[in-house]
């Protein structure tokens, strides 16, 4: 796995609304432990946000996460991100994801696209939507048959379930929203999401124990 997930049991994904937000909500974040963040293309603030928090607080490693086109990707690194993750793969999309040479993490749903994504020389995946696609169980038939490959489960991921993914040998890594709840970031809870932030670190080294 890529250095720069090492001690990352879990990753925030966030989809900031509003670009002032940003850099508050990874101070939280980060003084809660949470040292690697995503933030999602999903709103208009998206690539802001990430060249906010990478100008202004530099001690979080921010990526940039549903990477749709290949367009993305240039405007994900020109914000400065410093990983790259998508809901799904297409062969442009990757060809433009693995030509910045930064950590890309290929989403996938089916034994086939893991062999696509595997054949392009990716070791680590995004599982997506993870809860939807049977989660746990589904992770523990894939491992046996792709050794050598880990995924990154999310989408559906919360702080009940993430301990169980992490059990999984083929699992060191999980993806979620839920320690910075939209509702928090609009009334600049910080505190809270600090507080979430703890108690995700803290569900990471149970598991690391």
């Amino acid at each position: 796995m890529h250095p720069l997930f090492r001690g990352a049991s879990v990753i925030p994904v966030l989809s900031i609304e509003r670009e002032r937000d940003a850099v508050p909500v990874a101070r939280a974040l980060y003084e809660g432990g949470l040292r690697v963040i995503e933030v999602t293309f999903r709103t208009d603030a998206a690539a802001a946000s990430i060249a906010a928090i990478a100008a202004e607080f530099p001690q979080v490693t921010v990526g940039a996460g549903t990477l749709l086109r290949a367009a993305d990707v240039a405007a994900a690194v020109g914000a400065g991100a410093k990983f790259l993750v998508s809901p799904g793969t297409t062969p442009q999309l990757a060809a433009t994801a693995l030509a910045t040479e930064l950590p890309y993490l290929p989403g996938v749903a089916t034994p086939s696209e893991i062999m696509a994504a595997r054949a392009l020389g990716i070791c680590v995946m995004k599982l997506f939507p993870a809860e939807a696609l049977g989660g746990v169980a589904l992770l523990r038939a894939l491992a046996p048959v792709f050794p050598g490959i880990a995924f990154c489960p999310t989408g559906g991921v919360d702080e009940r379930t993430a301990v169980h993914y992490l059990a999984l040998p083929n699992v060191p890594m999980v993806g979620g929203s839920w320690m910075a709840p939209r509702d928090a970031i609009a009334s600049g809870d910080w505190g809270h999401i600090r507080r979430l932030a703890e108690r995700a670190v803290a569900i990471g080294h149970k598991e690391a124990a």
